[in-house]
């Protein structure tokens, strides 16, 4: 087993025979900078993609694919006793299917029968083959037996071919398994959630709109810390200018209205639904299809109307039954004074199930690492979350919802 002690976490990295296999380059650089002590194990086919010398050099170990070297040693065995973590990346058809039937052909297959640590799938292959019934049935096995397999990206794929099977940013896989090594558990496996994040624009003419300032940062930490505690993710992001978070169904919109369909789209079938995003209050009444041209006179006025309040609307509906009824709803309410009073008398109004509240201003919240927030809790009770990492309160939410799913 692996040593708790363990001052650097041990990480195996495997890499399939896929033309993605470069990018587990760049996964191992975050690894290793981050410091992570790698032990880098490919396919034999996956040293004709990028060789032995690269990857010993990336990560300061000794590298091989197969289980004659070192024999003293018990590298078969060994490895995986050692480790903190294996991620596997890219995962190929091939090696998904291997995994998901307890094969042993090579130092891979054995690591990932001896490791009794997390481990991750980073798939990557071509639509056809990530949509066969056969590849499909691999990962729902690997995932009942409590591995993560991330789902792939949607993207441009070997040749002209474009679909979903793209290996994700190596950033944001690291990204989960970083916060898979923290122990937080996979209390969201088999669950489906839906996480709106950004900020909705509102057109006034083909060139200018009514915003926000929010980044999408918050939300994206939401989505990025339920792949990682095992749920399957749709992300609806309005305007948000970051990496799609590995393993999240991404949907984009821009308006207060495109929110809507597609959050009320999205949980018909959604365990938990958490309102991250900044929806506009207003929209223009009358938007022009044609850029307004200054002239000497005043300017028109903008005539204002109210968009839905999407959050009250998927709560109102839930309750009436006339729409999608997830078991846990929770909103976002950014105050900029009288922010515990404004978010109880929102929390009631609304009728959701969690409502998280924090101060907005200059340098607070919008486009932040950082974030402080109070939960408020349906029923009285409330958590306070102080100034940390936006992954720290997206985990706190999740801590909250997790229990109120089972």
């Amino acid at each position: 087993m692996a040593s708790q002690g363990r001052v650097r976490p041990s990480v195996v990295l495997g890499v399939g025979a896929g033309i993605a296999a470069y990018k587990a380059c760049e996964l191992l650089r975050l690894f290793t900078e981050s410091g992570h002590d790698v032990r880098v194990v490919p396919t034999r086919d996956a040293l004709r993609f990028v060789g032995e010398p690269t990857w010993a050099a990336l990560s300061g170990n000794p590298v091989t694919s197969e289980v004659w070297e070192s024999v003293h040693e018990v590298p078969h065995v060994r490895i995986g006793q050692g480790a903190d973590l294996v991620v596997v990346a890219p995962a190929t058809a091939d090696i998904l299917a291997r995994a998901a039937h307890g094969l042993a052909g090579d130092l891979l297959t054995n690591t990932l029968l001896t490791a009794r640590c997390p481990v991750v799938f980073a798939p990557a292959m071509h639509t056809e083959m990530w949509e066969h019934p056969a590849t499909r049935a691999n990962v729902a096995t690997l995932r009942e037996r409590g591995s993560l397999v991330i789902d792939p990206a949607v993207g441009r794929l070997t040749g002209a071919d474009t679909g979903p099977g793209r290996l994700p940013d190596p950033a944001e896989i690291f990204e989960v398994c970083r916060r898979v090594l923290s122990g937080r558990g996979r209390d969201l496996t088999g669950r489906r959630v839906v996480v709106s994040a950004g900020g909705t624009r509102e057109a006034v003419d083909p060139v200018r709109f009514i915003g926000n300032r929010s980044s999408g940062l918050q939300g994206y930490a939401l989505a990025r810390t339920a792949v990682a505690r095992g749920a399957e993710v749709t992300l609806v992001a309005a305007n948000v200018a970051l990496p799609d978070p590995a393993g999240a169904t991404v949907v984009r919109v821009a308006s207060a209205l495109e929110l809507r369909e597609a959050v009320f789209a999205a949980a018909e079938s959604a365990d938990a639904v958490v309102m991250a995003a900044a929806v506009a209050d207003f929209r223009p009444a009358a938007p022009s299809d044609i850029k307004i041209k200054k002239s000497a006179d005043d300017p028109e006025p903008i005539h204002l109307t109210k968009n839905p309040d999407v959050l009250a609307e998927l709560c109102e509906r839930r309750g009436d039954g006339t729409g999608p009824a997830p078991a846990v709803i929770a909103g976002f309410a950014a105050e900029t004074h009288d922010v515990l009073a404004n978010g109880r008398a929102k929390l009631a109004r609304k009728g959701c199930d969690l409502l998280v509240v924090n101060q907005v201003g200059e340098g607070l919240a919008f486009g932040t690492p950082d974030n402080a927030a109070v939960v408020l809790v349906a029923g009285g009770d409330q958590v306070e979350v102080p100034r940390g990492p936006k992954e720290a309160l997206a985990d706190t939410v999740w801590d909250l919802i997790a229990p109120r799913l089972a």
